[in-house]
């Protein structure tokens, strides 16, 4: 099979794992366990340069209060030059900002890689021809993907 073929078909299995959960919420399959699924990500955002502001362990917020959560992790990052143009179309983007990214393992055991979806977000903020978005999606999605890739 030519290298082109097997691109487009790998691109079409990568977009059939594609699932919108939740309102604005871009969800991912991932074929790694929780854990190493937010490790590969947060690597890869602080290998393009970005700014790794929090990560949070929700399993392990709730295993402190005698709560079983199945693996639940929260990663905030982002940096000023891909924030600060989406704020100048509507400052209260930065109720959004900095970015976020979930992982988390769902009843079956499938592991899931979500973030929120930056038209989604323009639209919530009343500024839905922003000329930022392109490049914040195109960049979270491409993150996501290569987090996800094997």
């Amino acid at each position: 099979m030519k290298p082109a073929h097997l691109l487009f078909i790998s691109l079409l299995i990568s977009l059939s794992s594609l699932a919108q959960s939740a309102d604005g919420l871009i969800t991912i399959k991932s074929p790694h366990d929780a854990k190493e699924t937010m490790h590969r990500l947060e690597k890869l955002v602080k290998k393009k340069g970005l700014n790794v502001f929090a990560r949070i362990d929700h399993a392990a917020g709730a295993a402190k209060i005698g709560k079983t959560l199945r693996p639940t992790e929260v990663l905030i990052f982002g940096n000023p030059q891909g924030g600060t143009p989406l704020m100048e179309c509507a400052q209260s983007v930065g109720i959004d900002l900095p970015l976020k990214a979930l992982v988390w393992e769902d009843a079956l055991g499938q592991v899931w890689l979500g973030y929120n979806d930056p038209v989604y977000l323009t639209q919530r903020h009343g500024v839905a021809q922003c000329p930022a978005v392109g490049g914040l999606s195109k960049t979270l999605s491409a993150l996501a993907g290569e987090t996800v890739a094997r």
